[in-house]
């Protein structure tokens, strides 16, 4: 099996990702919304490719706020797909802007994103993949998975030995948490 943990250390890109975020669990909306486009844009390319994009991706997503984005009309979508500085995909730019407003959705129905992917832990990967399908648009098995791995819902992010994943193991997990006052 090939693991992140070796991949990333050094590299300049890579190696601060795996070490500060990948795994981390998070509850901030803008941070799993923008985990959630991210992995979105990065369907069918690579990781470093996303990372490499993600300062304009982030620009030109207004830092990936929920509302914000939700609010974005046709001269939005078009002047991202004129934007060479990011990844210029009709389909994955729709999700990204249908998804914030479903996100927006998620707050009246659950409390928010994070109250709504804690309602539903555990879960096993298909299952999760089914919600997320219902839920919302390019959420794929693949996307899925590396979103839920990202922030700390699904195991796999880190080998056991892996100096980060002892680190999130020390930490209390926030899921439980979550929408409980």
């Amino acid at each position: 099996m090939n693991w992140y943990c070796d991949v990333a250390p050094g590299h300049p890109l890579h190696g601060p990702y795996h070490d500060t975020e990948y795994g981390v669990p998070v509850t901030d909306e803008t941070v799993l919304f923008e985990r959630l486009c991210l992995e979105v844009f990065q369907a069918g390319l690579s990781w470093l490719l996303v990372l490499k994009k993600r300062p304009a991706l982030n620009a030109a997503f207004d830092g990936f706020v929920v509302d914000r984005v939700a609010a974005f009309d046709d001269a939005d979508r078009a002047r991202l797909l004129a934007d060479a500085g990011i990844i210029r995909n009709r389909r994955k730019i729709d999700a990204v802007i249908e998804n914030a407003r479903r996100v927006q959705a998620l707050r009246d129905s659950h409390g928010g994103f994070a109250a709504w992917i804690a309602a539903h832990h555990p879960r096993d990967l298909a299952a999760w993949v089914k919600l997320f399908r219902a839920t919302f648009r390019f959420a794929g098995p693949e996307v899925v998975n590396e979103f839920l791995m990202s922030i700390g819902i699904l195991p796999g992010a880190h080998r056991d030995d892996c100096p980060v994943q002892g680190r999130i193991l020390a930490q209390a997990p926030p899921w439980s948490r979550v929408g409980s006052g």
